[in-house]
């Protein structure tokens, strides 16, 4: 997608993202976004304009670490129910419960019994946040192998990026089979009418932006909602309040005029 044509209508999309963010609120409505895929796929780039004009005390990004021994002791789901929307929130799940049916199955850092545990759960955990009136949408980000190495090349070599990579992230080449087959047996399970999966092709990310964001505007029935009027006051008179001297202050020193400075020499 060229880059005028995807700005033009992302711009567009994030106008909107904002009406169903204000009829979320005024309504008292839980939405839940769940952004699952490969490494790589794109999902943090999604989220990061899925939420780059909202109100982040509507609009909460959860990304869990690793459970703690404590939370190894929980029910599963028990963390991840901690950090479900009230009345009024949007939760961006970057990765989920999902964890479960993907990189701990493959990895082996849950048990067989653990695995279809989970399995046969989800499906129930899921329908009863949809009929207690969560809205839950789920999506998953596809994309191709020559891409995913890429992409994650591109992370090893950015010192920028390098934070998003670890020894499991690296893991999803040599285990993209193993990956593949776990998707498809979660699919089989936890692709429900009550909450279906929708797949996102991620391999040029713009589209995948693009398409994903419109997706779930489409799948949410939301009004613009008439703002609150509001009308800027009228400065009061002066009443003889005067700046401290600038000596008295410490300010941090101007690094911007120095590069403008040095542009000007050139």
């Amino acid at each position: 997608m060229a880059r005028p044509v995807y700005e033009r209508e992302l711009s567009r999309l994030q106008t909107e993202l904002v009406k169903l963010q204000e009829w979320v609120r005024v309504n008292g409505v839980r939405l839940v976004v769940v952004f699952e895929g490969r490494d790589a796929a794109g999902k943090g780039g999604v989220i990061k304009r899925v939420t780059e004009r909202l109100n982040p005390r509507v609009t909460r990004i959860v990304a869990l670490p690793a459970p703690t021994e404590r939370e190894h002791g929980q029910w599963y789901f028990q963390r991840y129910v901690q950090q479900l929307p009230t009345a009024g929130e949007i939760v961006l799940f970057d990765r989920s419960w999902y964890n479960r049916a993907g990189v701990e199955h493959v990895m082996g850092f849950c048990t067989a019994e653990e695995y279809e545990r989970f399995l046969c759960q989800c499906p129930i955990f899921e329908r009863m946040l949809v009929q207690d009136g969560i809205l839950l949408r789920k999506y998953w980000f596809s994309v191709s192998d020559a891409v995913q190495e890429q992409r994650l090349r591109n992370r090893l070599e950015d010192p920028v990026r390098r934070w998003k990579l670890s020894a499991v992230d690296l893991e999803s080449i040599t285990q993209w089979e193993a990956y593949s087959r776990a998707k498809d047996e979660m699919f089989a399970h936890t692709d429900i009418p009550e909450a279906p999966w929708y797949v996102v092709e991620s391999d040029d990310k713009r589209s995948a932006r693009i398409n994903m964001i419109a997706h779930l505007l489409a799948s949410v029935p939301y009004r613009e909602v008439e703002p609150e009027p509001l009308r800027l006051p009228a400065r009061p008179p002066a009443t003889g309040y005067q700046r401290p001297p600038r000596d008295q202050q410490k300010y941090v020193p101007d690094h911007a005029a120095t590069l403008m400075n040095d542009r000007s020499d050139a």
